[in-house]
């Protein structure tokens, strides 16, 4: 292959010679562009969509369209795409990923494909993975699609469901992927359809496309409502563990992740202190998974790396970005099992209402693109999972950054040590240096060290996010120092001298302007608010007395070699490595990077080679004298890859059975919309009174065709008990009996009841009735089937054990229990509706009250949905939807 490469090219260098020649067709337009007013520039929007509407496609009209936006962005905010940002807005146009390296503007790019594919009216959503960015961009690249005509929204923590509907009704929509994920979720627990946020999902560019479709693809959203478990158990699971010692009582496979009690030791112990015959008995499951989450909690969960407690709560660690994940909890009892060990509250377990990994949200829309500066190495995954290829795009300048060799030591002590030098000669001559850590606790570590030093520098982990942007943005200045953990700031440039933008805006906020104004000072918004005006005034003077302060800076921050990284560590994947890398050397500034680690380092330690220990021993080397072999580098990529492939099994795997419960899903969704539609379920409802009669015929006459041998008594009973009087069938002549003429008789009897029943209710009330009652039995039941299907995967991995594969024995047994439920759901439905009075509530009600939403913000959490609106006059129009008015119906 590499013989042929060199002959033809690879494939995405010829991709990228194809898509260059569409690049040339927007450039041909550049002149006619300039030429235009700005209501001739504007114009072209509604001359765009006019062509849509003819017949046009959106890769005719793409050379124009790209190129008004272009133009446009130049008027705006003083930007004009160069050609390698319109090769990767091609490329995100036609759902694609482009891999684009930090500060080549992806942001920017990402306006070409959203301002095109908005021309439809079918929505366009920019999914970022912090509010921060989302707000940012929203305010940043707003001002070129509302210059164009464009309306933009955006969703962010704490909004509420009016304004979560017109975020989605703009033309364009920025949010998180959770706000995403979690709205489409709760549209699908309402009761009235005006509650429903969401519009069809159309069309998607994911920011940092690695980071939420891969790094986040293991944790899948779950809402949950409050459960009935008691929280004793949690505590005295935990006073039992303190109790043990390692090794003696239990062991621990840190790379399994599992923590299991000797049956020498712990077992023992556990059966005297519970006061157990047999700690393995099936009756004493609740017990030893107690025992199991609390020696988890004590061994493998770690303070400050795992997760940090923060204003009396336990609040999880994204391990990938160090990120403080708010709102999202451990499941099967982990969670409370740490509260415990950390002597808080612990919190009721929860009861999940709703489902779905962001794997499987993604894939329903209609298009799907993403940018991120790594993601070939993953290429394949987003090949096999969302069908989306890589194209590499080239830099604009080329990239001069030196990455050195790792620097490899014996020790973590020495490594540190190495370290601290390190930091000390660089800021002695000037250079900004940033370190990344992967965890807060080597963060502080290192932060407590340069403070004994006298190095001033600033810390970036999770503890300290809110002030990322500006700690970030100021962190290629002349001598700054910057600790930070994975999270370093993804989003946002380090630009060397010092962000002037940012800096000017902080002169505004010294002066006494509020947030509003400050944010206004750069929009394209027209206003006649003379303090807006004012500071639009006065950001400008201080923007260009501070940007010639900061040009001056980054000459001096250049001619020392720009922004050097320092990674402390190896992470588990060669992507995290290199986004930390790619902060330095941005737009063909200097600058250099280099990993130092040690072989006591989590990924050395675990999936290291033993013969790399060996042979450093035998060489005797001193703890902070660097080892130079080219084998220790080949061994961290190889434990690197290693890492990376179990991780993707794992991702995989998640998958694979949220398919089988995506299936469902997509089946209870469908029937809870026709409710919510105000559909006329009558039809519906009479199919399901078919199915019953036909499956309990089936049911009682099996085995024979002599109707003597039928059990009909056993048939009159159990239809009896959803919705047939008793004694009503006529079974003297059994001679003239057949399984058809048993059909027609029940299902006249049925029918009879039913238009009775009708009429004595009315129809239009009948008719609410019955969304009223299927809604109802609907969310109970699968409410209920979510829980058993997490059960059953909890359990069914141990079938590997027997050989059976367990995802297969998931799909076979969640298909019989998801039968099981329809089932149940057509007959409680048919209960009902057959034992409706004229005094029944027509009131809808949901089922569970929602407490918690994993992974996404706490602000909609705690809330039950109710009907919005005043309440319902008699004269008023009914609610129900019949037409009358309400003292006519539903009031009567």
């Amino acid at each position: 292959m590499g013989f042929l490469s060199k002959i033809f090219g690879s494939f995405n260098d010829r991709e990228v010679k194809r898509l260059f020649k569409i690049v040339d067709q927007i450039e041909s337009f550049e002149d006619e562009m300039k030429s235009l007013s700005n209501e001739e520039l504007r114009a072209k929007t509604q001359y765009f969509k006019e062509k849509l509407a003819n017949g046009s496609t959106l890769d005719d009209i793409l050379p124009e369209a790209f190129a008004v936006v272009r133009e446009a962005a130049d008027r705006t905010l003083g930007m004009r795409h160069y050609r390698v940002q319109l090769l990767g807005g091609i490329v995100l146009h036609q759902g694609r990923i482009a891999e684009m390296k930090t500060g080549e503007g992806k942001t920017l790019v990402a306006t070409l494909p959203v301002y095109l594919n908005a021309l439809t009216g079918k929505g366009v959503h920019v999914v970022t993975v912090n509010d921060y960015l989302a707000k940012r961009d929203k305010e940043w690249m707003g001002k070129i699609y509302e210059f164009l005509g464009l309306s933009v929204g955006c969703l962010v923590h704490g909004i509420n469901n009016e304004e979560r509907k017109a975020a989605y009704a703009a033309d364009i929509t920025y949010g998180t992927n959770n706000e995403f994920g979690f709205d489409y979720l709760r549209d699908n627990m309402v009761i009235f359809k005006e509650e429903m946020v969401q519009r069809e999902l159309n069309y998607a560019i994911i920011d940092e496309v690695d980071s939420i479709l891969i790094d986040e693809a293991r944790t899948p959203l779950i809402i949950s409502g409050a459960g009935a478990k008691s929280t004793h158990l949690y505590h005295l699971a935990d006073s039992f563990v303190r109790t043990l010692k390692k090794d003696e009582d239990y062991t621990i496979d840190e790379k399994a992740k599992t923590v299991v009690l000797t049956d020498e030791g712990g077992i023992p112990k556990a059966e005297k202190y519970f006061g157990l015959e047999n700690l393995a008995d099936p009756a004493n499951m609740e017990i030893s998974h107690h025992i199991n989450q609390a020696l988890k909690a004590h061994t493998l969960m770690k303070r400050d790396i795992d997760y940090v407690v923060k204003d009396g709560e336990i609040v999880i660690v994204d391990e990938f970005t160090g990120r403080l994940m708010f709102g999202r909890r451990y499941s099967d009892g982990l969670h409370q099992a740490i509260e415990a060990k950390e002597g808080l509250e612990v919190r009721r377990e929860s009861q999940t209402l709703a489902t779905i990994t962001l794997q499987n949200y993604f894939r329903m829309y209609n298009k799907l693109a993403g940018m991120t500066g790594t993601a070939k190495t993953e290429e394949d995954e987003f090949k096999h999972i969302y069908g989306m290829d890589v194209v590499v795009i080239p830099t604009n300048k080329p990239v001069i950054r030196q990455d050195l060799p790792d620097a490899v030591y014996k020790s973590i002590d020495g490594k540190f040590k190495a370290v601290v030098r390190e930091i000390e000669e660089r800021h002695k001559k000037g250079q900004p240096v940033l370190v990344g850590t992967i965890s807060i606790e080597n963060s502080e570590y290192l932060s407590k060290i340069l403070k004994r030093k006298g190095i001033p520098h600033e810390v970036l982990n999770a503890k300290h996010h809110e002030r990322e942007a500006e700690i970030v943005a100021q962190a290629g200045r002349y001598g700054a120092v910057t600790i930070a953990t994975n999270m370093a700031g993804r989003g946002t440039d380090i630009v060397l001298g010092g962000n002037p933008e940012f800096m000017a805006k902080k002169e505004l906020k010294k002066m006494g302007y509020d947030d509003y104004v400050i944010s206004m000072v750069t929009s394209f918004t027209e206003t006649d608010d003379d303090t807006i005006l004012e500071a639009r005034k006065t950001y400008k003077e201080i923007y260009s007395k501070v940007k010639k302060i900061t040009d001056e800076e980054a000459k001096r921050v250049r001619e020392v070699g720009g922004l050097h990284i320092l990674g402390t560590e190896r992470h588990e994947s060669r992507r995290i490595d290199n986004q930390l890398r790619g902060r330095s050397g941005r737009q063909g500034d200097p600058g250099s990077s280099q990993f130092f680690i040690s072989l006591e380092d989590d990924l050395m330690r675990l999936f290291g080679s033993e013969k790399i220990r060996g042979l450093v021993e035998k060489l005797g080397m001193e703890d902070d004298v660097p080892i130079e072999a080219k084998i220790l580098s080949k061994s961290i990529e190889t434990a690197q890859k290693k890492v990376e492939s179990r991780n993707f099994a794992i991702r995989k795997h998640v998958l694979q059975y949220d398919d089988v419960m995506n299936k469902q899903r997509e089946i209870i969704y469908r029937e809870r919309r026709r409710v919510l539609e105000g559909e006329n379920l009558k039809q519906h409802i009479w199919s399901m009174v078919e199915k019953i009669v036909d499956d309990s015929i089936e049911m009682y006459t099996a085995g024979t065709d002599y109707p003597e041998e039928w059990d009909l008594k056993g048939l009159e009973e159990h239809l009896h008990a959803i919705f047939l009087p008793k004694n009503v069938l006529k079974l003297d002549n059994l001679e003239d009996l057949t399984r058809e003429s048993l059909r027609e008789q029940i299902l006249s009897i049925a029918k009879d009841l039913y238009d009775k029943k009708e009429k004595e209710i009315s129809e239009e009330r009948m008719r609410e009735l019955e969304r009223v009652i299927l809604l109802r039995v609907v969310d109970t039941k699968w409410i209920d089937h979510i829980d058993a299907m997490e059960q059953l995967r909890q359990g069914i991995t141990l079938r590997a054990i027997g050989n059976e594969d367990p995802v297969r024995a998931y799909q076979i047994e969640g298909f019989d229990m998801f039968n099981e439920m329809i089932k149940n759901i057509q007959e409680d439905t048919v209960k009902y509706v057959f034992n409706v009075t004229i005094e029944t509530e027509t009131k809808r009600q949901q089922v569970a009250k929602i407490t918690d939403t994993r992974g996404a913000d706490k602000a909609l959490s705690g809330k039950t949905v109710v009907r919005k609106g005043k309440k319902v006059g008699r004269n008023d129009p009914c609610p129900c939807g019949s037409g009358k008015k309400y003292k006519k119906c539903c009031g009567k």
